[in-house]
């Protein structure tokens, strides 16, 4: 069955909004340790926003993608700085079978295979793909937290149409207990993970309005929200309530928008076999 994810992601150009995150993702691979020849997979990779800049330090880089928009994009990006040592490839978090087990140092997800509906096989696979003593490491939106993208979801499911049945919220891996207990189910113990609070910044060179339209315009969850509502004042609510959310936590002056997004960052040491 297709994983419903990529008529989602496949809406819209992620790749917008992904612009405004660029300089948090250079950080992120810094604060990774990425050196050259190691070995990496960045799942639900996007249009390349930790690929490209793990392939620029040396890195092995594969990427993979359930959107063939973004994978096309991602694609463009790297043609375009004629980098050899990174591949994007469209492929499902929930299926992973095609990749042989103890393949990567590193294998990476930020915000992306959170949004799978199949989070047992996502830590079952990542765990599977990296090699002992390699890492395991997801960026995840934290539940009811007050900053910029758990809001923006939680107004997505409450103005949105109703789940189907069996529905997962992905937010489910910014909660600390069920982090734990779906890579426990995946082989690893409590003491290999570690879980911190870190923060992704949205910037953008214009007003709290723009980066409205480029959620309004471009961005999968909401695009389908809207969809579903169509034209009136229950739209023009949830659309007045975006709004007030950008501008509330807006860091940015002189016209223009920096967001601090709260998230889970979470490290899965993948234990070296006994003896």
């Amino acid at each position: 069955m297709m994983n419903p994810n990529k008529e989602l992601w496949e809406k819209g150009n992620f790749s917008k909004l992904a612009e405004t995150m660029r300089d948090s993702a250079d950080r992120l691979v810094d604060r990774l340790g990425v050196t050259p020849g190691m070995k990496v997979l960045d799942l639900a990779c996007g249009d390349g926003a930790t690929a490209l800049p793990m392939a620029r330090r040396g890195a092995d880089v594969l990427g993979v993608d359930i959107a063939r928009n973004l994978v096309a994009a991602a694609q463009a990006r790297v043609a375009a700085e004629g980098l050899t040592n990174v591949r994007i490839v469209e492929g499902d978090a929930c299926d992973l079978s095609d990749l042989p087990d103890d393949s990567f140092d590193l294998v990476l997800s930020m915000f992306g295979a959170m949004f799978a509906p199949c989070p047992l096989d996502v830590a079952r696979g990542t765990v599977r793909l990296a090699r002992p003593g390699g890492r395991v490491v997801m960026g995840n939106w934290i539940p009811d937290d007050p900053t910029m993208p758990a809001q923006i979801l939680r107004l997505m499911h409450e103005y949105g149409p109703p789940p189907p049945p069996g529905f997962v919220p992905p937010t489910a891996w910014g909660i600390e207990a069920n982090v734990i207990e779906r890579f426990g189910q995946a082989g690893i113990p409590p003491e290999a993970i570690t879980m911190e609070p870190a923060f992704k910044e949205f910037r953008l060179d214009g007003p709290p309005s723009a980066l409205l339209d480029i959620f309004l315009n471009y961005f999968g969850p909401v695009i389908r929200v809207f969809e579903a509502l169509g034209p009136g004042p229950r739209a023009d609510e949830l659309r007045a309530r975006m709004l007030a959310l950008i501008e509330r936590e807006n860091l940015g002056d002189d016209g223009k928008t920096l967001i601090r997004a709260r998230y889970l960052l979470v490290t899965v040491r993948v234990p070296q076999p006994a003896g």
